[in-house]
């Protein structure tokens, strides 16, 4: 069986682990309503920027999922580095447009979501922060899911 996710009754999502995508690996997920999940993502080419590298990230479903998308970022309190790339700020934050509800559909999961990071991480060569990363970082006070991003940049 393939990694798939469904929703339980009560809207959780619901994941079987056989067959993860490579690069990808379900760490902890806490089956509450308000559960977060944590995955460790690796990128698999050999771009130099992340090669050997393993990133940490958080999901966070809200009670619409997957009618609405999941809080995605790169976790900060864990032992694992936050990636240098031009949309990911130094506190997590990913400027992703699929992240958004502009750019998401429930037909995302979060096996598709994790591919998404890693190619954005694979077709990366700037070793660099978003322009304005300490200023947006110290004065942030949003939620990711309530930040509006100009999704404008489509090179990186």
């Amino acid at each position: 069986m393939d990694w798939t996710e469904r929703t339980d009754a009560a809207g959780a999502p619901q994941i079987h682990k056989d067959g993860m995508p490579p690069g990808i690996k379900l760490i902890e997920r806490d089956d509450s309503v308000a559960g977060d999940w944590f995955v460790d993502i690796q990128v698999l080419d050999e771009n130099p920027l992340y090669q050997g590298q393993t990133y940490r990230l958080k999901f966070h479903f809200p009670k619409m999922y997957p009618i609405e998308p999941p809080e995605v970022t790169f976790d900060k309190r864990s032992d694992r580095p936050i990636p240098m790339h031009p949309h990911i700020y130094s506190n997590g934050i990913i400027c992703l447009d699929l992240l958004g509800q502009q750019g998401w559909s429930p037909v995302q999961s979060v096996s598709s979501v994790c591919m998404s990071i890693q190619s954005m991480l694979t077709s990366n060569d700037k070793n660099e922060r978003p322009p304005g990363d300490e200023e947006f970082v110290r004065g942030n006070k949003l939620r990711p899911r309530d930040i509006e991003f100009l999704y404008h940049d489509n090179t990186v």
